[in-house]
């Protein structure tokens, strides 16, 4: 039997998502007598029809008085062959940042889109943000194709604009009619020319590549665990791969070595671990660990300087002058960024941290490839980033100057001792907030 399937929608705004996702509960009746009385309430004198499927999904008040989804609302459902957790994510772009978040767990993309209109900006931007995130398997659903008499042509003609944007994936389209149910749960009539199955039937039956167990074994120290004198663990969350008592480990960034002797939990002793289980490991021997260290196996990427495909969530434009929070893995250190970007905007950046980092690529291992950027002055969470491959500094020409090179520049430009010690304070305090 298939596992559980995390599934996140996307698309431009008033493509139909929440619709879809509404449509989908209430057809495999995945929703309560209470909420579909609610909501039948809720569609009075709305243009939707005797019941509005979006507001199973779309729960704010505001979201109800603009017909808009804002924030993602996640539902929890199970046929007899799967179960499921659906991301429903705005398609404004004012709330871009909200679909990444709804974006960064999923293992299948449903990117919508209005047969009337095909692709749009919106549509793209999506869509690359998905790929970026690691998505491979994208279900393109042609919606309102009642609106166009389920022209086969109209559909054909956006299956092919859109293959250039998840170039590299799997995407199985389906043309559909949210509203009316057709291709959602069961194959319609109204499409003959259509042979594949409904969207339901897709969901249930594929398969999604997880890797974790097989890569090489990762995990960051959460909490150093030490109950009584004679024993101490190192807590945390495995992020790849598996590990058994006896085998050697390299705590990092010291890069020294020792082997595991036990693995505990909570109910008892393991045999073995393995992503994503939290778990606390006892050492062989004595060794200086911290939170934020990484206990792993084989080769790892070690260094602080690197390059990352970056979405900026914060509404102040990011000041390449001004030095962030890095949160990567259990880490977080100071960092600065070669390029500015503004809300919602994706770009390439290359970030300079004040110390190393063990990371891997994004697309090998979601965990230790992720970070996000936070404003020390706000603990506003102002960017998330995927890393794209380390970047050796003399080998770079646009990384960015140390914190002790900005620090001299400030000092040498003063005009005064004074202006000099007052710009020193500044960055210092830029550095330590």
């Amino acid at each position: 039997m298939p596992g559980l399937l995390r599934i996140c929608t996307a698309g431009n705004v008033d493509d139909g998502k929440s619709t879809l996702i509404g449509r989908l509960l209430y057809d495999s009746r995945a929703v309560y007598e209470d909420q579909v009385s609610s909501v039948r309430a809720a569609s009075r004198n709305r243009s939707a029809g005797p019941i509005d499927f979006s507001l199973f999904t779309d729960g704010l008040k505001a979201e109800r008085e603009q017909g808009i989804t804002i924030d993602v609302a996640y539902r929890y459902f199970a046929t007899a062959k799967r179960k499921f957790i659906l991301a429903d994510t705005p398609g404004h772009a004012q709330y871009t940042r909200n679909m990444a978040t709804g974006a960064s767990t999923a293992e299948v993309a449903i990117l919508l889109v209005d047969a009337r209109h095909g692709i749009r900006e919106q549509t793209e931007r999506h869509a690359r943000i998905a790929r970026l995130l690691g998505i491979t398997t994208f279900v393109l659903a042609v919606n309102k194709m009642d609106l166009v008499d389920f022209d086969r042509a109209v559909f054909d003609q956006i299956c092919r604009d859109f293959a250039p944007l998840v170039d590299g994936a799997i995407v199985h389209a389906i043309p559909i009619s949210a509203l009316d149910g057709d291709n959602v749960i069961t194959p319609s009539e109204r499409t003959p020319w259509f042979e594949g199955p409904s969207l339901l039937s897709y969901l249930e039956t594929i398969e999604v590549d997880r890797r974790t167990t097989a890569a090489p074994f990762r995990m960051p120290v959460q909490l150093v665990s030490r109950p009584s004198h004679d024993f101490r663990g190192y807590a945390g969350q495995i992020a790849s791969g598996s590990i058994h008592p006896g085998d050697p480990i390299t705590v990092w960034p010291s890069g020294l070595t020792t082997t595991v002797s036990r693995i505990v939990t909570w109910d008892s002793d393991l045999d073995v671990a393995f992503a994503p289980m939290s778990v606390t490991l006892v050492l062989s021997d004595e060794i200086d660990i911290s939170r934020g260290d990484v206990l792993a196996q084989g080769h790892v990427e070690l260094g602080t300087t690197f390059c990352a495909d970056m979405v900026w969530m914060d509404e102040r434009p990011l000041d390449t002058d001004r030095v962030y929070l890095i949160k990567h893995a259990t880490r977080v250190v100071t960092a600065e960024v070669d390029r500015r970007l503004t809300l919602n905007e994706i770009g390439r950046v290359i970030i300079t941290a004040s110390r190393p980092l063990v990371f891997e690529r994004y697309r090998d291992d979601r965990t230790m490839g992720s970070f996000v950027m936070i404003d020390p002055a706000t603990n506003f969470t102002a960017g998330a980033g995927m890393i794209a491959s380390r970047v050796r500094e003399q080998d770079s020409a646009t990384s960015r100057q140390s914190v002790s090179g900005r620090i001299a520049r400030a000092a040498r430009g003063a005009s005064s001792e004074s202006d000099a010690v007052e710009n020193v304070r500044r960055i210092l305090e830029e550095i330590l907030a």
